[in-house]
């Protein structure tokens, strides 16, 4: 199982800036030592709250000494951009990067920003669609491509880079529930990011969805391709784990709801604002709050309930200070990790085994004394030598 983190960034516009933006980098350099697989940044540029406005810039500056970990976009929002810019920027930071770039791409879903960019919310899904076609077609193709489409036109146009990654570069994008989207996932080989949530719809019909536009496409979905989304937040126990994050996660539930966004906390249509509580929030929107072997359990389940995935992409939300957030990504890395990778399995097993042959006592507990015959070396003396017979003796 592959590991990512996400960061819209979302911060408070009490916030400086700069700041901000240094802490975004340098959670990505952690993640890369904490061995995290990817690493995605979002795009926007209105509401005060998600203030990264180019994100494969953040991603560049990351790379200069994040080594190992994928950078990837979550996403632009196609319908801002031409096209061609995506791919041609895209591709230029996936040469910067020695082939570690994923472009992902979606239609906007911050209001704000749709209403910044004077776009009509009909316009989005058909833009957003009509752009990954051409992306698709200018990363693979040796030869210039001309298009004739409803938002783009343009003839002869070549990339001079193509990406370092071939045939192309992954391209990504998140879906909910959008029939058209999740078959075009699968058609373009994409990395799906899906949403958790109570109010969300069932994931494994969805994945059937994906598996749909695959095969019409003459391709296999690869569930390697699937990453489930949300939020995990650990600690020592449960009880410091909330402590921790419970002012945070309401201050951002806050901002959420004021952008349209409110139904996905909500337990029941027109639930006000006033009756949402972080434990309320945290339920509705599937999130682990809690320890280690919450995370384990959670991952557990969902494997079960949507038959396999590829990867888990964790947001980062600054609900705590950076300390803490760095240290719960650190107890993630450490115990929750391992147990989907593989890496600890033989050292559990050698731990089990010994237990065992204690237990059956096919292995003496020491009385704590030492055989008499035992000798030792003292580093700090020479060992004992026999001396040398004398010349004539």
């Amino acid at each position: 199982m592959k590991f990512s983190l996400f960061m819209m960034p979302c911060h408070h516009p009490k916030d400086n800036p700069a700041l901000a933006f240094q802490r975004d980098i340098g959670l990505i350099h952690l993640a890369d030592e904490l061995g995290f697989d990817e690493a995605f940044i979002g795009e926007h540029h209105s509401g005060g709250w998600e203030t990264m406005p180019a994100p494969e810039m953040a991603l560049s500056m990351a790379a200069a000494k994040a080594h190992r970990i994928r950078l990837g976009t979550s996403v632009f929002s196609a319908p801002f951009h031409h096209p061609f810019y995506l791919a041609e920027r895209m591709a230029f930071l996936d040469h910067l990067t020695r082939g570690r770039a994923i472009l992902g791409v979606g239609p906007c879903s911050l209001v704000t920003d749709k209403m910044l960019f004077n776009l009509e919310e009909e316009a989005l899904y058909p833009m957003l669609h009509e752009a990954v076609d051409v992306i698709v077609r200018l990363l693979e193709s040796n030869e210039p491509v001309s298009h004739h489409g409803e938002y783009w036109q343009f003839d002869d146009m070549q990339l001079q880079l193509r990406s370092f990654q071939q045939p192309r570069l992954p391209l990504a994008m998140p879906s909910a529930a959008t029939p058209a989207n999740l078959e075009m996932i699968g058609r373009n080989n994409m990395i799906w990011m899906s949403p958790t949530g109570k109010n969300r719809p069932d994931a494994r019909k969805n994945w059937d969805i994906v598996e749909k536009g695959a095969r019409e496409a003459g391709r296999v979905a690869d569930r390697d391709n699937w990453r489930i989304a949300t939020y995990m937040y650990v600690a020592e126990t449960a009880e410091q784990a909330w402590d921790e994050v419970r002012e945070g996660i309401m201050r951002e539930a806050e901002y959420f709801s004021s952008i349209g966004l409110h139904g996905h906390y909500a337990e029941y249509p027109g639930q006000p604002f006033s009756e949402f509580t972080p434990e309320s929030c945290a339920d509705i929107r599937d999130w682990v709050i809690g320890t280690p072997d919450d995370a384990i359990a959670w991952l557990e389940a969902k494997q079960e309930e949507t038959g396999g995935f590829g990867g888990l992409l964790l947001h980062s939300p600054e609900w705590t200070d950076r300390h803490k957030w760095e240290r719960s990504m650190e107890m993630f890395a450490r115990y929750v990790m391992p147990q989907f990778q593989g890496h600890n399995t033989t050292f559990k097993s050698e731990w089990d085994k010994i237990q065992a042959k204690t237990k059956d006592g096919k292995i003496e507990r020491s009385t704590g004394g030492r055989p008499s015959n035992l000798t030792t070396y003292e580093p700090n003396q020479p060992p004992e030598t026999t001396p040398k017979a004398a010349s004539g003796e």
